[in-house]
């Protein structure tokens, strides 16, 4: 791959100001270490990303996507790195249209222009067993309420997402919320927790605290869930822009076959090596 060539060598992208550090592993294993990992991420100590995303090998599919959060986790599915990954492939082959393994299944994507990616990222899981929650419950009005927010709605984009819907998100103390929410009792695998604003029948503002991660600038699958969990609620139509800190997505949940496709940026931002003492750790 163009900027990635051994064990050390990394490129660092981003879409919508979700970053990641991305790897290669077709050639063999990395043997990264959890601790690694952390301090590779860390934006102080390290290079500095939400994901670290390593490219794997598959019999089946142009390349496996294994994601890595900021604390060492592990993630089942990535929209805006899939993005990324999508971009790298093409640009290494030439193709147009690629398909990415993940934890979560196969994700096929388009380039649709020069920085311009499309990813279907297939069904959500809309039952309670789907998600996972942690008993029978209805996904569309959660009971958990903390502060000023309640009645959140739920579902599967290949990780767990809890959406909440508020009148005004500029004001909200996300910092507060978000870590205890991604870790409340109902949420077994814990979920990235999503703070969406209605701005019109088509136009969605969206934060979302992801696990692992944070607070980012954008979550592709996050976008997803509350795309798909406002439709249900009966807020936006099938087709919405969704609006984040780091820019926007076109998420349009396809009634023929309920996929989730989203479209959006990517950038490269630079390539690097990383110091073998950070490797190790």
């Amino acid at each position: 791959m163009s900027g990635v060539s051994d064990d050390t060598a990394f490129v660092k992208m981003h879409g919508a100001g979700n970053d990641f550090v991305v790897l290669d592993a077709r050639a063999g294993t990395l043997g990264l270490t959890k601790p690694a990992a952390r301090l590779i991420a860390d934006r102080r100590l390290g290079i500095g990303c939400d994901q670290i995303i390593i490219i794997e090998p598959d019999p089946e599919a142009d390349a496996f996507m294994r994601i890595l959060n900021a604390d060492g986790s592990e993630s089942g599915a990535c929209g805006n790195a899939t993005r990324c990954v999508a971009a790298l492939l093409a640009e290494e082959t030439g193709r147009r249209r690629l398909v990415i393994r993940t934890a979560a299944g196969l994700l096929p994507a388009e380039i649709q222009g020069p920085g311009l990616v499309e990813v279907d990222m297939g069904p959500p899981g809309l039952a309670w067993g789907d998600i996972p929650l942690a008993g029978p419950a209805d996904t569309l009005h959660l009971r958990l309420a903390m502060g000023p927010v309640e009645n959140p709605a739920a579902c599967s984009m290949g990780n767990p997402h809890a959406t909440y819907f508020v009148d005004d998100l500029a004001h909200l103390p996300i910092e507060t919320l978000g870590p205890a929410l991604e870790r409340a009792h109902i949420f077994p695998e814990r979920a990235n927790i999503g703070f969406a604003q209605i701005i019109g029948p088509d136009q969605i503002r969206l934060r979302v605290w992801e696990r692992g991660a944070g607070l980012t600038l954008a979550c592709g699958s996050g976008a997803c869930a509350a795309l798909v969990n406002a439709h249900r609620r009966g807020l936006v139509g099938r087709s919405a822009a969704v609006q984040m800190d780091g820019g926007n997505l076109r998420i349009h949940w396809r009634q023929a076959d309920h996929h989730v496709l989203m479209a959006g940026p990517v950038a490269r931002v630079f390539n690097g090596r990383i110091d073998p003492e950070i490797w190790l750790a």
